[in-house]
């Protein structure tokens, strides 16, 4: 049980926590609130309306792109893959350039087990970060994929297969994410979706239908879309942090979800609520998978909340504050604090593991964050999913596991992607 003085200290905190995810209503809007920093606006015209000539004409035009990603920008396939895979396990791995996807992929690679693709935005960062985190020679390439561009996915595909040859594809880890919680605004992908629904959602729903049909070819293979706690209201950061992730009516997904409408229900766009109801989405992509492919292929299809990373570069985009009091606030106060190393280790595990065979699960360990830790003699509480404990098949709340909802989420999902009656896996 919690103590007194720590559920105190909770309490007083949870004006903090609804506030940090309250969107910044300024008219002052600076470049970086708006992703332009980090190649997230679609529009020049966006930042006309903010800045005056002069700001403007001191900018390149890579810190305003057009659009994220060209055509010219496809990569030359690689090729002979074949050779380089040998007898291991062919994992690609999404957003594997930083935080939990560098270190899941560090760790496969590691392993001796899987050649691990690292499909991620920027191919020389990601070129960079692999030696630093001292990837074994030979065990793993980069390659290009800009999520919030259908397109992208669908090259990246392309050169993935022209690699690989006819080895299939072992293991997918769908990781790459955006969250934008204080931008007033939305930023819009190549394509128009919102940045969240398009990068989280969209674009990797593309990429695993896309790849079913190579995945059905191996055995034992494995998908796995990371979620996380805060799409889930059975958990104290998804119940009881505001916004809650609520899909309403699914007025917005049932629309086509292109620009001007940002958000799933409909309604007006709130950023961190973007982001809640993408990994609901995610989630029940899975369930879905599992339901209509999992029986006849064989594929295991499975989520994972891996503990609060308070210290990744997720939250880039938060005020200064917050990214320094949000890692103490989950280590010492809720309990679910868990280093980048040892969260991209419980991702491994998933795609690794021989007892994580279960389809349509959602792993989770050390509680699941279904309530605030308990205290304990170190002064760090624990059961509230942060570091320690073993892996556990967690519960999802029953918005999430909601079939009704989870089929219309895929049939608007299939029409927003466009995917053609070629590309649709059949069994």
């Amino acid at each position: 049980m919690v103590k007194f003085s720590q559920a105190l200290t909770i309490a007083a905190a949870l004006p903090f926590l609804v506030n940090s995810f309250a969107p910044n209503t300024s008219s002052s809007k600076t470049l970086t609130q708006h992703g332009i920093n980090h190649g997230l606006v679609s529009s020049s015209k966006l930042i006309t309306n903010q800045l005056s000539t002069t700001s403007l004409n001191s900018l390149t035009t890579t810190e305003l792109p057009e659009k994220l990603y060209f055509p010219k920008e496809k990569e030359i396939p690689k090729v002979l893959g074949g050779l380089q895979i040998g007898l291991r396990k062919l994992t690609i791995v999404t957003g594997a350039s930083s935080g939990l996807g560098l270190n899941a992929a560090a760790t496969l690679a590691k392993t001796g087990r899987h050649f691990v693709v690292m499909a991620v935005r920027d191919v020389e960062k990601g070129k960079r970060v692999a030696k630093e985190q001292g990837f074994p020679d030979g065990s793993y390439t980069v390659m290009k994929l800009e999520l919030a561009n259908l397109q992208s996915v669908r090259d990246f595909v392309a050169n993935l297969k022209a690699f690989k040859s006819a080895r299939p594809v072992n293991n997918l880890i769908c990781n790459a994410a955006v969250y934008k919680p204080t931008d007033p605004e939305p930023a819009w992908t190549d394509d128009g979706f919102e940045m969240s629904m398009g990068v989280n959602h969209l674009g990797h729903f593309l990429l695993v239908n896309l790849l079913l049909d190579d995945m059905k070819k191996a055995k034992s293979a494995r998908v796995c879309i990371v979620g996380s706690i805060t799409g889930n209201t059975n958990t104290v950061g998804g119940g009881l942090v505001y916004p809650q992730a609520d899909l309403g009516d699914l007025k917005g997904l049932e629309s086509g979800m292109r620009n001007p409408i940002a958000m799933a229900d409909g309604k007006p766009f709130f950023g961190a609520k973007a982001y809640k109801d993408s990994k609901v989405c995610n989630m029940m992509t899975v369930s879905e998978l599992h339901r209509r492919y999992h029986e006849q292929t064989g594929i295991v299809f499975s989520s994972m909340y891996p503990g609060c990373i308070a210290e990744t570069a997720l939250f880039r985009e938060k005020r200064p504050w917050f990214r320094k009091a949000f890692p103490w606030f989950m280590k010492y106060v809720t309990g679910g604090y868990v280093g980048e190393q040892e969260a991209g280790e419980r991702l491994a595990q998933v795609i690794d593991d021989v007892n994580c065979v279960k389809s349509n699960v959602y792993w989770s360990w050390n509680g699941g964050a279904k309530s605030v830790g308990r205290w304990s003699q170190d002064g760090k509480p624990r059961g509230a999913g942060g570091s320690g404990g073993e892996i556990f098949e967690n519960e999802q709340s029953d918005a999430v596991k909601n079939p009704e909802v989870a089929r219309r989420v895929w049939e608007s999902s299939v029409a927003a992607v466009g995917l053609t009656d070629k590309e649709l896996f059949k069994v």
